[in-house]
């Protein structure tokens, strides 16, 4: 595959981005309600929300998504400025080891320093190893440990 075009997401990618986030909760074994969908969608086509995207779609005769990145601005209390979360990262099984999560982060770190900079942080699942290869190549390991508490 030729280097994907990845480009902000736009209205006209809803139903491939409904298909490609449902493979994503599929992945980490959830299932996405409808409700869930509807929401996140409206998050991303609202463009004064914190939470926006950024897709990844194959050049050549077919073009289609073959990933995603959700990207959410915060604000970092230990500078006083802007941070980052790459809550979502996915791309299509067959289009893997093709560097698109690569062009992804690359990306989103871009979108982060027009937008003032700050940390870009993300999390997997501790036994994602293959997405781990990836991270350690393009970003720092932290010896954070994340906890969780529904509320």
């Amino acid at each position: 595959m030729t280097d994907p075009l990845i480009r902000p997401i736009e209205p006209r990618d809803h139903d491939a981005w409904r298909d490609l986030f449902t493979a994503y909760g599929v992945f980490y074994e959830t299932e996405f309600s409808p409700a869930v969908l509807d929401g996140v969608w409206a998050w991303l086509m609202d463009a004064a929300h914190d939470v926006s995207a950024l897709v990844a779609e194959s050049v050549g005769p077919v073009r289609r998504l073959v990933g995603f990145a959700h990207l959410r601005r915060l604000h970092d209390t230990f500078t006083a400025g802007p941070a980052w979360s790459l809550d979502d990262l996915y791309v299509i099984p067959e289009h893997r080891g093709e560097g698109i999560a690569r062009s992804l982060i690359a990306a989103c770190s871009a979108t982060a320093h027009a937008a003032g900079g700050g940390t870009l942080r993300w999390i997997t699942a501790s036994d994602n190893t293959t997405a781990q290869r990836l991270y350690d190549t393009v970003a720092t390991r932290t010896g954070w440990v994340t906890y969780e508490k529904e509320t």
